[in-house]
């Protein structure tokens, strides 16, 4: 919601009223935010499902619309896919997935392989790269990412795809004019069906926590993420071989104008990362998968 006081209230009284008109059985508020609270408890389903403490703890006259609660973290540790399947055990349900897994359809990896073929790229024989991310304190150097390129590409002989949304593409230039190893960029050229069917294909995935990270995760692709201020123990990659390289905490400050340091999502922290840890990690997941490729064949 954005707008002035008037604009906002507006806007929170027309999605209540619209979501009252479905009458909802049942609501899992995982947000678990002063606003959630008020939307479940407005729409006021028989069944809500809310967290028991909360993550932000009640205020005065504030109330937990919730009637059935579910724990901060359920079965699996303190990783947050844990904390989004708890609502799941609250209501008695068996967790028969726990892991994310999400493939892409069949037309949409005929596409990615004829793009990938049109670069003169085999399957599993490139990395996927995105350097982007929602804010800038949690995007590596271009200037990094391009050395590590070159390093990676030294002895692997892996093509490097460069993945992201078109707002990317200036970052993406940065890069390329900075590698000695050709790079095909892909960045802004792919819809989200697509960029799941290419990471499918990818060897490895190498890039900033992000979307596309959790992507290539999910598709069950290994992965090298690179982590700031936020905490890969509860917001890493699951279910693929992966390192998650984060530098030495507490962060000293490198961006003093721009850092809001008790917000994981507006810190500089990752800037904080060499290059010789990040393509070390990449070597060490290639060896360690390739030693699984080579048993499975």
């Amino acid at each position: 919601m954005r707008g002035t006081a008037l604009e906002r209230g507006k806007e929170l009284y027309a999605m209540v009223r619209a979501l009252r008109g479905f009458r909802f059985d049942l609501t899992i508020d995982l947000t678990d935010s002063k606003t959630s609270r008020i939307i479940s408890g407005f729409v006021n389903a028989k069944t809500r499902v809310g967290y028991n403490p909360p993550e932000r703890p009640l205020k005065l006259l504030e109330r937990q619309p919730a009637n059935v609660f579910a724990k901060p973290f359920g079965f699996g540790g303190q990783h947050f896919v844990y904390r989004y399947l708890s609502p799941i055990e609250a209501l008695g349900l068996d967790l028969r997935v726990t892991v994310p897994s999400i493939q892409p359809l069949p037309f949409e990896t005929l596409k990615a392989l004829a793009l990938l073929g049109k670069h003169g790229l085999n399957p599993h024989g490139f990395v996927a790269v995105h350097a982007g991310a929602s804010f800038k304190g949690r995007q590596w150097q271009p200037e990094r990412f391009a050395e590590a390129i070159d390093e990676i590409a030294t002895g692997t002989g892996l093509g490097f795809v460069l993945v992201g949304g078109p707002e990317e593409q200036g970052t993406a230039a940065r890069i390329i004019a900075r590698t000695a190893t050709p790079v095909v960029d892909l960045v802004g050229t792919l819809s989200l069906n697509t960029l799941l069917a290419v990471l499918k294909q990818a060897r490895l995935f190498l890039g900033n926590e992000s979307g596309p990270m959790h992507i290539a995760a999910a598709a069950g692709i290994p992965v090298v993420g690179l982590f700031g201020l936020t905490n890969p123990s509860r917001w890493g990659p699951l279910g693929v071989p992966s390192i998650a390289l984060r530098p030495p905490m507490p962060c000293d400050c490198v961006a003093k104008g721009l850092c809001r340091r008790t917000d994981p999502r507006k810190a500089c922290c990752v800037w904080r990362l060499k290059v010789r840890p990040v393509v070390e990690a990449a070597r060490e997941i290639l060896a360690r998968t390739e030693m699984k490729r080579e048993r499975a064949v």
